[in-house]
């Protein structure tokens, strides 16, 4: 699939955009801060209904207005299909599909699909463990959509366990507390177990996948790996995870009461759930050293990349027909990457049906790469730099 359209208003910094896009390479190219990053936002936020760089709307929308509005023409084989999102920030975002009537933005998703490895990604490798789960779990609702609705049952039943285990903590009182929480802990181990046998799945899929991004760009004889810190079934290393992939739901549900039950002492001393997938880990490996506190900065980066070439060689490997290949976004990725690795990294991504790529400096891009099209961009302008491309081109309004 590909974008090869996009319309912006009110969006960031842009006050109005009108840019054709098309199939294969595509690189956005100005200083630091002129809005590149921007254009490459909206793409991906008309894929996934949200940013990679703020968890609340209102920076989305330019200084000065109300609301930003989204719109593109996604191209997938024979189809083509015109969303237009209207993002308003303490209101209920609403999207319009071809046209018809606004309905919820939840509706458009899935109509394209993108993996985006932006700076932020290296807190992958060095943040907190939410952001390692958080890249699972969106991997993996990406691919199964059904694992989004097990996650927002399992936050609810979650928050109110909490709630009964703070009660409890505030008030000593035993009355009626075990019965409680067994109810909570038979929906807690019910969808847990699904989110935790996704991640799972995921993993023994992503491990090649993240073996061969990995060689691809650092051209090395270290091994990658990981392990999965699990509070219901111990540490999973890489070498296990396929068998604990394999086990059936029921049995993982088994596993995770057993573990509440063997955690309730403490759970009960701190009014906390101890128990679940939004305790869990990943301990990324290069070689048998952890990357996290001991990989170089250049390491880190290349191993935070490879984690999202990883997702993209799987969702092309989940979906091979015509058109479903997700559309790859790279913001910034040159920057912080030797010579002999960008020109790996160009080798990899040349063929891909879309690659959306931004860059600062003309000299860091590929020749690997291949024939591209090169957009310039200013405050609030993005211009096509060939003169073959004028009569497609759209200046933004200054």
């Amino acid at each position: 699939m590909f974008i090869d359209h996009i319309s912006l208003l009110d969006f960031r910094t842009y006050r109005m955009l009108q840019l054709p896009l098309r199939a294969g390479v595509t690189v956005f190219l100005g200083s630091n801060g002129v809005g590149k990053t921007n254009i490459v936002e909206a793409v991906d936020y008309a894929a996934n209904l949200g940013s990679h760089r703020v968890s609340h709307d209102a920076p989305l929308v330019r200084v000065g207005a109300q609301r930003a509005y989204i719109r593109t023409r996604t191209v997938r084989g024979n189809l083509q299909t015109v969303t237009e999102f209207e993002i308003a920030p303490g209101a209920s975002n609403r999207v319009r599909i071809n046209r018809a009537a606004p309905v919820r933005a939840k509706e458009a998703a899935g109509i394209a699909r993108t993996v985006l490895f932006s700076p932020e990604d290296l807190q992958l490798i060095k943040g907190e463990p939410a952001l390692r789960r958080r890249f699972l779990d969106e991997v993996a609702i990406s691919l199964r959509p059904t694992v989004g609705t097990y996650r927002s049952e399992y936050e609810r039943v979650l928050k109110q366990r909490n709630s009964l285990l703070k009660s409890a903590l505030r008030s000593r009182s035993d009355e009626n507390l075990e019965s409680t929480l067994a109810v909570w802990d038979a929906q807690l181990a019910e969808y847990g177990a699904q989110i935790l046998s996704a991640r799972l799945k995921l993993l023994s899929r992503l491990l090649p996948a993240l073996q061969r991004a990995y060689t691809g760009l650092a051209d090395v004889a270290k091994e990658v790996s990981f392990s999965y810190e699990s509070t219901v079934l111990g540490s999973v290393s890489a070498a296990n995870v396929s068998a604990a992939a394999a086990l059936p739901i029921s049995s993982l549900q088994e596993y995770f009461v057993r573990a509440l039950w063997e955690a309730r002492k403490a759970e009960r001393e701190r009014g906390v759930t101890l128990v679940g997938p939004h305790r869990d880990d990943i301990a990324l490996l290069l070689g048998s050293i952890p990357v996290k506190g001991y990989a170089s900065h250049g390491e880190s980066w290349s191993y935070a990349l490879a984690l999202r070439l990883a997702s993209w060689y799987v969702h092309r490997d989940e979906d091979p027909s015509e058109g479903a290949e997700p559309i790859l976004i790279l913001d910034d990725v040159f920057a912080e990457l030797d010579s002999a690795r960008r020109h790996r990294l160009g080798a990899l991504v040349a063929n891909a049906q879309q690659v959306l790529i931004t860059c600062a400096v003309i000299s860091d891009i590929p020749e690997e790469l291949g024939d591209y099209a090169l957009v310039r961009v200013s405050p609030g302008v993005a211009v096509y730099e060939s003169e073959a491309d004028q009569d497609t081109e759209n200046i933004g309004d200054r």
